[in-house]
Order: C-alpha cells, then sequence, then structure tokens
C-alpha cells in the first residue's frame, strides 16, 4: 500500500484523495449508534412472549377451536406497532446524529476544509486543537498538545502529546492546538481495536427498565410449569382434550403482559420523535425516564448560561512600558484556543504577527496561557487569583466585579508564576442567553433545584447569577474548601460554585448523587466532561466541544437552553403516563397468574376462553392504555415506579380474583351453566375494568371521557350483539339482579383494598 507523506501546510491533493477513495483507504464510522431495519425486525418478532403466543395459537389451531385465535390479531398488531415506532426512532436519530455527528478540519490543496468523518482518508493532514475529538490515530507532526485517553485509559490525568506522537482515537484535546496525519482508518484505528468495555459507555439507569425485567423474568419462569400443571388439571375433570386446551390458553394468555413492553417501547419512541423535531438529539432512549425524575439541575455557566462567546468591553493599563494592542493581538493569532482567545482576536488588529519561541496552551487546571517571544519576552494570560497574590492589584480588579476579568502579565525569562509583572487588565462581557432568566424561574416553579458550578471568579459566576434571576444566591469559592471539609454538606448549602476544576466539577456531581439526588448536568467544553459522565443525565450544547457531545444522553442541536424544558417536560410525560398505564397491565397478569394457581385445587372448568378475555383486554386495557400514554402529564413524579404500579394493581386484581371465586360459588349454588357463569365473570371482571379506568382517567378532560364513555358503549354493543361469537348468554331477571348486587359489593370491596394498598401501609410490609 502506498503512502503519501504530504507537506502540513498544503495536505494531500485531489488527485491523491481521489485514488485513496479508489482504493476504499478511506474512513468509517465503527460506532453503529441505531440497531439496522432487519435487526429491529427480528428483535421484535422473535421474542419470549411471541414464541408463547404461537405455542399457544398452534395448541388451539390443533384442537380446532379457530375463533378463539383472534387473541393472534392482537399479537400481530403489536410486533407491527413495535416495529413501526422503533423504526420511525431509528429515522429520527440517524438523522438528527448526522447533523450532530464531529467535524474535522483538514488541509488539502493548501487550504483548510470542514469535512465529515467518514470522509477523511489514510495519510489526510487534520487539524485539532482544543476540545477536538480525536477521530483517527494520528501522528502529530506540528504543535503540542494536552489530552485526556480516559476513554481508553479509564486514567483521567492528562497526558502530554508533541511532534512525533500517537493521538489516539477516543482522545479529546484539552488545551493546545497541533497539526497531525492520519495513520490509521475505519477498524484499523485504535480504538476499533480495543475491545468494547473499555470504551467509555454510560450504565442505563433505567427503573422502568429494571421492573419491566422482574416481571418479564417471572412470568417466564412461572408460565410454562404453571401452565402445564392446569392443563392436565383440566384435562383431569372430564376427559375433554378441546376444553382443556381453551381453558389453559386463556389463563396463559392473559398472564403475559406483552402489551407492556409494546407500550413502553411505543411511548419512549414517540418521545425520542417529538423531541426530535424540537431539535433535541437523544442518544440513549432510557434516558428520557431520567428526565421525569431530576431534581438538580447543574449548569455550567459559559456556553449554558450564556452564550459561546466573549466581548472584550475594555483594557485598562497597569504599566506603560508595553505596547498592549500589539502584543494582545499578536496572542490572539497564536494561540487562538479557547473563547477567551478568541475574543480579544476578535477585538484587536488580526494583522500583527511576531516570532514566537514557545506557546503556553491553556488547561482549566492552570487557568492561563501564554506565549513566549523571540525579542518581547513572556506574556501570560489567565485568571487574577492564579497569577497573583498582590492584595491592592486584586482589590482593584474587584471594582470590576461586573466583567469576566483576565490579567495580562510580563516576564523576561518565564520559569515560575512568581516573577511577573502586571501589564493590563482586560474586561471580558459575557452574553447572557436570550430567555435563561425564565427557563431558571421554570425550574425552580417545578420544584428543581439549581446549582451554577464554573470555572470563573466568584465575582463573575454571581453577576451572571443576579442577571438570570436566580434566587437566594450562596456563592463558595471551591479552591478554599478544605479536603476534610464535608462537601456532601457543602453542596446543598450553596448554588453557586466558583473556581471549579473539572475533577471539583465531578466531585461535586457525585457529592449530589450520595445525598439521594437525581442530577442532570449540562455543559459544553471539554472541563465539562467528567462532571457531564459522573451525571445521570448529561446534555450537551452543539456548539460546544466534540468530548462534550459525545460522552452526553442528549444533544441540543440548535443549543438553545430553552429546550432543556421541553426535555424536562417530556421525561415527566413519559414516565407518568407508563406508569398509569402499566397499571392497568400488571392488573391483568395479577389476576390471571392467581386465578391459574387457585384452579390448581379447585375440581371446577377455568371460567374464561382466550376470545372472551381478548374482548377484555382490548376494551379495559389494550385501547385505554395507549390513549392515556400519549396524554399530556407535567405532574413531578414521585415514589418507586414498580411500588408505585403494584400498589394500584392489586385492589383491582385482587377485587377480580374474589369476584370469580363468588361467581363459582354462585354457579354451584344455582347450578348455572358454564356460559352462564363466563357471562357473569365477565361482566364482573369489566366493571371492575371500568371502576380502575376511572380512577386512572380522573380528572376527566373531554378527551378522556369520550374515551370512557365510549369503551362502556363498545363493550356493552359487544356482549349483547356479539355474545354467540364470545360464547355468552343473554341472563334471566334473577342473575341480573345477583350481578347488580356483587356490582354494588365489587365497589365496596374495591375501595377497601385500595386503602389497603395505599402509599404507607402497603410500603411498611412490602
Amino acid at each position: 500500500m502506498k503512502r503519501y507523506n504530504p507537506d502540513i501546510h498544503n495536505g494531500l491533493n485531489d488527485k491523491e484523495i481521489n485514488e485513496r477513495i479508489k482504493n476504499n483507504l478511506i474512513n468509517y464510522n465503527t460506532d453503529i449508534k441505531t440497531k439496522s431495519i432487519k435487526a429491529i425486525i427480528l428483535s421484535n418478532v422473535f421474542t419470549i412472549f411471541n414464541l408463547l403466543n404461537f405455542s399457544i395459537a398452534l395448541a388451539i389451531f390443533m384442537v380446532g377451536s379457530y375463533k378463539n385465535l383472534l387473541f393472534m390479531g392482537v399479537v400481530f398488531c403489536n410486533t407491527i406497532i413495535s416495529i413501526i415506532q422503533e423504526a420511525n426512532s431509528k429515522r429520527v436519530i440517524d438523522k438528527l446524529s448526522v447533523i450532530a455527528s464531529t467535524k474535522v478540519l483538514a488541509i488539502r490543496n493548501g487550504q483548510e476544509k470542514t469535512i465529515n468523518l467518514d470522509e477523511i482518508v489514510l495519510d489526510d493532514i487534520i487539524k485539532l486543537k482544543i476540545g477536538n475529538q480525536v477521530i483517527t490515530d494520528s501522528i502529530i507532526k506540528e504543535g503540542t498538545v494536552y489530552v485526556d485517553e480516559s476513554f481508553i485509559t479509564g486514567e483521567s490525568d492528562l497526558v502530554e502529546k508533541k511532534e512525533g506522537d500517537m493521538l489516539l482515537s477516543g482522545s479529546f484535546i484539552v488545551s493546545g492546538e497541533c497539526i497531525s496525519k492520519v495513520e490509521h482508518i475505519g477498524i484499523d484505528n485504535y480504538t476499533s481495536k480495543i475491545s468494547k468495555e473499555a470504551k467509555y459507555i454510560k450504565k442505563i439507569n433505567s427503573v422502568i427498565m429494571s421492573s419491566l425485567n422482574k416481571i418479564i423474568k417471572f412470568v417466564s419462569i412461572v408460565i410454562v410449569p404453571l401452565g402445564l400443571i392446569l392443563f392436565l388439571r383440566q384435562y383431569n375433570l372430564d376427559k375433554n382434550i378441546t376444553d382443556a386446551v381453551v381453558n389453559t390458553s386463556a389463563a396463559i394468555i392473559s398472564m403475559i403482559p406483552e402489551g407492556l413492553v409494546l407500550l413502553t417501547s411505543t411511548v419512549l419512541a414517540v418521545s425520542v420523535i417529538k423531541l426530535g423535531r424540537k431539535r433535541v438529539l437523544v442518544q440513549d432512549l432510557y434516558c428520557i425516564e431520567t428526565l421525569a425524575r431530576v431534581d438538580t439541575i447543574c449548569l455550567d455557566k459559559t456556553g449554558t448560561l450564556t452564550e459561546a462567546s466573549l466581548e472584550v468591553e475594555k483594557v485598562i493599563p497597569l504599566n506603560n512600558n508595553h505596547d498592549i494592542n500589539k502584543i494582545l493581538s499578536a496572542m490572539g493569532n497564536i494561540l487562538n484556543d479557547n473563547i477567551t482567545i478568541k475574543a480579544i482576536h476578535d477585538k484587536f488588529s488580526k494583522n500583527i504577527k511576531l516570532d514566537y519561541i514557545e506557546k503556553i496552551p491553556f488547561s482549566s487546571k492552570k487557568k492561563y496561557s501564554g506565549v513566549i517571544f523571540k525579542d518581547e519576552g513572556t506574556y501570560i494570560l489567565g485568571a487574577p487569583d492564579f497569577l497573583t497574590k498582590d492584595k491592592y492589584l486584586l482589590n482593584k480588579i474587584n471594582e470590576y466585579n461586573e466583567y469576566r476579568t483576565i490579567l495580562l502579565m510580563h516576564t523576561k525569562f518565564f520559569d515560575s508564576l512568581d516573577n511577573l509583572e502586571p501589564v493590563a487588565i482586560i474586561l471580558i462581557k459575557d452574553k447572557i442567553r436570550k430567555n435563561a432568566s425564565n427557563t431558571l424561574s421554570y425550574f425552580k416553579m417545578q420544584g428543581v433545584d439549581i446549582k451554577i458550578i464554573s470555572g470563573d471568579s466568584i465575582s463573575t459566576v454571581s453577576n451572571v447569577a443576579r442577571n438570570v434571576c436566580l434566587e437566594n444566591i450562596k456563592c463558595i469559592d471551591i479552591t478554599k474548601v478544605k479536603k476534610e471539609d464535608n462537601l456532601r454538606k457543602i453542596v446543598e448549602e450553596y448554588n453557586v460554585f466558583c473556581r471549579v476544576s473539572p475533577n471539583d466539577k465531578k466531585s461535586i456531581i457525585k457529592a449530589l448523587k450520595k445525598n439521594k439526588h437525581t442530577i442532570a448536568m449540562t455543559g459544553d467544553g471539554v472541563n465539562d466532561v467528567l462532571a457531564l459522565k459522573e451525571a445521570d443525565l448529561s446534555i450537551a450544547m452543539a456548539s460546544g466541544s466534540d468530548a462534550a457531545r459525545n460522552v452526553s444522553q442528549i444533544v441540543l442541536l440548535d443549543s438553545n437552553f430553552d429546550a432543556v424544558i421541553d426535555i424536562l417536560l417530556e421525561g415527566r410525560r413519559t414516565i407518568n403516563n407508563i406508569e398509569r398505564s402499566s397499571t392497568l397491565f400488571l392488573t391483568k397478569t395479577i389476576y390471571a397468574t392467581l386465578l391459574a394457581i387457585i384452579f390448581l385445587f379447585v375440581s371446577l372448568d377455568y371460567p374464561f376462553q382466550p376470545i372472551q378475555l381478548s374482548l377484555i383486554s382490548s376494551i379495559t386495557i389494550g385501547i385505554p392504555s395507549f390513549v392515556l400514554a400519549l396524554q399530556p402529564n407535567k405532574d413531578l413524579v414521585k415514589g418507586n415506579f414498580f411500588l408505585n404500579v403494584i400498589s394500584k394493581s392489586i385492589p383491582s386484581a385482587l377485587t377480580v380474583v374474589i369476584n370469580v371465586i363468588f361467581t363459582m360459588i354462585v354457579g354451584y349454588i344455582f347450578k348455572l351453566t358454564n356460559q352462564e357463569i363466563s357471562t357473569m365473570a365477565i361482566s364482573l371482571v369489566a366493571f371492575t375494568g371500568f371502576i380502575l379506568l376511572f380512577k386512572l382517567c380522573y380528572p376527566f378532560n373531554k378527551l378522556r371521557l369520550i374515551l370512557y364513555i365510549g369503551l362502556i358503549i363498545l363493550f356493552i354493543i359487544n356482549i349483547i350483539g356479539f355474545n354467540r361469537i364470545y360464547d355468552l348468554v343473554m341472563l334471566n331477571t334473577n342473575i341480573f339482579i345477583l350481578i347488580a348486587i356483587l356490582y354494588i359489593f365489587d365497589i365496596i370491596l374495591y375501595r377497601q383494598l385500595t386503602y389497603l394498598c395505599s402509599a404507607k401501609i402497603f410500603r411498611r410490609y412490602v
């Protein structure tokens, strides 16, 4: 394979690039964010529940009870809907991922050109600066940088890389800039060779997913042996294999909460699509759930509350022996590695260039950068309290506390910060985001605590906090906090943290998490990466660094801070509605499991057929659950998801079980036929379902009222107009009176069981 060694200022030419493309020596993304359409279809078709359903359908088909195969229509619809929703979600994520994808500054034909990740070719010359993700393994040809290789090694210590050193894909530039040559592409890159476990992957913290997995695991373990024993028991009653298969199938089908899995995936997919329309890229499906649980949001000041740009307001000379404008112009041209330097570069003449020996790149740890000039000595730009201990000078700087203040210092020979002389104070103004104040006010009203975390001084950050109308401002300089101090107590007492290093940000997030808070972190710079990785939910601005975007679960493509409100509301709507609708599905699973166990010990036929339960499931569970799941819901998320659902499901499930037992007793006493018993049981199960549905729909809006009344009418039409299809019969007057009495008993029983399963009582014993 032919290799090129192009001049770093010219790069590859068109002929060389086309040859690389022709020989397929082009980079390609080996990190697949979403499943393929084929994988989506296979994962939704070949599920354990579908396997059980098809096995049951085959058994029913073999005994000739064809009308009881109606439940398979629901299974097919569930599978198709799930595939469509996941495919739609994939398309949205893929489309937005392209918009948010990392871009690379390449030098080609003597010109700088921004290209996509998959346009890089072998031996390309690329330019990297602070915040850039290293996309391909590259050898530095010019410059010095500090890189973070924590994605690869797990160590957060910065590594210095100079000319001739290899930059590994997956690392990112923390300070400095360099020109490098692409050494590997695609699968040959270091991060493509190492195991996936070595890459950074945030653990999914999903209460819903873990709860669903518990339910699925329980059902999967119980359903097969329970079904086999129930079949043998039913067959031994009257030696009729058809009735035994139909009755057992009805019991097993009712135990499967397949609609719950579909409901969850559908609601999450719809949320991804809705947020996508608002230019919000959701990179982790289950992080939507975390949104609803967030009670504390930590905000990086620069790029989040303020725009990702600064303006130089004024320069105050402290020493007349220096041509400040000339020096600042030259430094702006040489450094240009962060937004502060960019503001200086934009303010002063861009034509002045001075010879220099070395540049000192900025890092968030040392809080300064500088240039060692050939003739003018060394000039340092940085945070005043890091560069000087002169109290008079610091007091003078404090007079300008409404600005971000930068100190320009000079020395002939730079070996430490001790021999620096002050040259000028540079006043820089933050641009507050347009609606930042309204956004923070909204969070406060919604009960979400706000913490501002910044590397700037107390005066600068507190001024921004006042401008965005943060209430009860309590600031602390984190450099004044001693190791032995209780950080967990400090993070509760203060809401503005200043002079914070990247590791400090991470420590603050960890302390808040130890205090049982659910944390969202917003940021845009490399100094935010450690905190973004540590937070329960990480949100990055698209205008920020590659590193911040790549570690975040959510990316705001328009860098619009207001969108965080939409994210919060969508999370609440999602989890509250899933919790409400899950109650319907879990009710069926609980009462079906209990009834199956009971009928192992009683010498009676199981009172339901699959087609009858399909009617009840569709009208009292399936249809309303999906309508309710997509309703607006801004309520705060409270309590444990699993316990909340269980405590609401058990009363209705036990009511159904007791009703069925009473129905069987009444049938035995009055010697009712199996069809009459089934009709009574179906009527009571449906009535209990409508009681639960009433509670979940309350307070009613127009849609929920129409839904509720419509479902009752639909049920009545089915049991009267199509009673033969469902093997139901018209009941006589005496049985109607009996059912009416049981309806009253049903309401009283449900209320009592609901009280017993109320939060306080239930959680005391569960």
